[in-house]
């Protein structure tokens, strides 16, 4: 393997940390993990002998699951915590659990978002930037209420795998209505991360649920650097027709996401999403894309709101390619990041 960069004890808050050689580098050597998989090729054992600490705040089917097989994989071993065993809520400072784990292991993951924190924005990225400024060892953001990087490259090599060159394209995000809470990771990373290689982004959204105007800023920094664009509108149609990739997802309303749920009340915000039924990714809309264009979804989606289970189930859905996806990236980060033998 032939790495053209050095990302070994480094962090991963989010994607805008790594240079643009960076990301490409960790999708080549995802890509070659993908392929040994694939083959039925002996995995090498990049890891043996280390232990990654993942600390989940909040629960997750894919983040943990793509992780720990992650691990075994590359010969090293994942230690599920969740932090409800923890002494943290007793009192115990993250700083204290940092500097210990730091000294167990040789990586650390933090998942710290949405209903742990009572969806109040801010306090899942400043948890996960406190076990980073304590620990030694390199801190993976495996999901905060601000970014989801890893999340982020595993849907940038999906798009490139299926759209190839991905330079004007256009990948739109788009609300999409939800009876229960969802927070803005995703939605910010998927911004971030693709008007930094140069996709036209479109963000459709209904009145009230902007996002983070800290990440637009960026996103349109990003555009104007790497040749792409970045436009926000109410016109979910507009949005859609010629569009080469759809992503449709709920999140919550700023203003509740500024306060937290219990302060801003959970019905009052459900009752504004109801005035948005409509905002659901049906056939009928997936018909104005262009005619390669693909439907993408970092799951779980929510059928039947969200998006239909015809386009979800359709020829045009990556769903379950983009999931695996996660492996083979989560596997390139860890190694990059933790293993000293893949520079040797």
């Amino acid at each position: 393997m032939n790495i053209k960069v050095n990302l070994y004890g480094r962090d991963l808050i989010t994607t805008q940390d790594w240079s643009i050689e960076e990301i490409e580098e960790t999708i080549s050597l995802a890509s070659e993990f993908k392929r040994k998989y694939k083959d039925g090729e002996s995995i090498p054992k990049l890891l043996e002998d280390k232990v990654f600490f993942a600390i989940f705040y909040a629960p997750s089917t894919r983040t943990r699951a793509a992780f720990e097989a992650g691990m075994s994989l590359l010969g090293g071993h994942m230690a599920y915590i969740d932090v409800s065993t923890l002494r943290v809520g007793f009192g115990e400072k993250v700083k204290d659990v940092a500097k210990m784990y730091e000294r167990y292991g040789s990586g650390m993951g933090v998942r710290c978002l949405d209903k742990a924190i009572d969806y109040k924005y801010g306090i899942g990225r400043w948890t996960v930037k406190e076990y980073a400024r304590h620990a030694e060892i390199p801190v993976i953001n495996m999901a905060c209420c601000t970014y989801h990087p890893t999340q982020a490259i595993q849907d940038l090599m999906t798009v490139k795998e299926k759209l190839g060159n991905i330079r004007g394209k256009k990948y739109t995000i788009m609300w999409a209505y939800a009876s229960r809470l969802r927070g803005l990771c995703s939605i910010q990373a998927e911004l971030l991360i693709m008007t930094r290689f140069g996709m036209d982004v479109i963000l459709a959204h209904p009145p009230g649920f902007n996002i983070d105007p800290e990440i637009i800023k960026i996103a349109e920094e990003n555009a104007d650097k790497s040749g792409g664009s970045l436009e926000i509108t109410g016109d979910l149609r507009s949005a859609i027709e010629g569009a080469h990739a759809v992503f449709p997802r709920n999140w919550a309303s700023w203003e509740l996401l500024r306060v937290g749920a219990s302060r801003f009340g959970v019905e009052k915000e459900l009752e504004i999403h109801r005035r948005y039924r409509d905002w659901c990714l049906t056939q009928e809309l997936v018909d104005l894309m262009d005619r390669s264009g693909i439907v993408t979804h970092v799951l779980p989606v929510l059928r039947g709101e969200e998006a239909s289970d015809e386009v979800m189930d359709g020829p045009r859905s990556v769903i379950y390619d983009q999931a695996e996806n996660g492996l083979y990236v989560k596997m390139a980060i860890l190694t990059l990041t933790m293993s000293e033998k893949i520079y040797g």
